[in-house]
């Protein structure tokens, strides 16, 4: 259970530390020129922008260092569900703009499996 959980929190924990990178070293008017994918950064600050990058930076590393040290392990799935609440928030925030919020369900879906891992991985120690 515990190798699954890992699998899993090292995809997340990627995906969440490449876009949350991104979003705090690019400035606004940069993410504004990669595309459609970008356009919601219209809506916010550069502020908000970065500090949503800085969320997503602390979930990428709050998934996997608490359980990998054993220090506090809960904090990991519970890491691992901020990060799909962070996604919940950025699905609304496509779907009001009438874009298309695949990639935000997707990485919502592997936020909660690996909670749920995590929980049992938890259990069975």
């Amino acid at each position: 259970m515990i190798v699954a959980y890992f699998i899993a929190a090292a995809v997340l924990a990627f995906l969440a530390l490449a876009t949350g990178l991104m979003k705090i070293v690019r400035p606004k008017e940069k993410l504004l020129t990669m595309g459609k994918p970008f356009a919601w950064v219209e809506d916010f600050t550069p502020v908000q922008i970065r500090g949503l990058g800085a969320l997503e930076v602390a979930g990428a590393i709050g998934v996997i260092l608490p359980m990998a040290l054993n220090v506090l392990p809960v904090l990991s799935p519970i890491a691992a569900l901020g990060l799909a609440v962070l996604q919940a928030g950025a699905f609304v925030v496509h779907v009001r703009r009438g874009e298309k919020p695949y990639l935000n369900m997707v990485i919502f879906a592997l936020a909660g499996f690996t909670a749920v891992l995590g929980f049992f991985a938890l259990a069975a120690l």
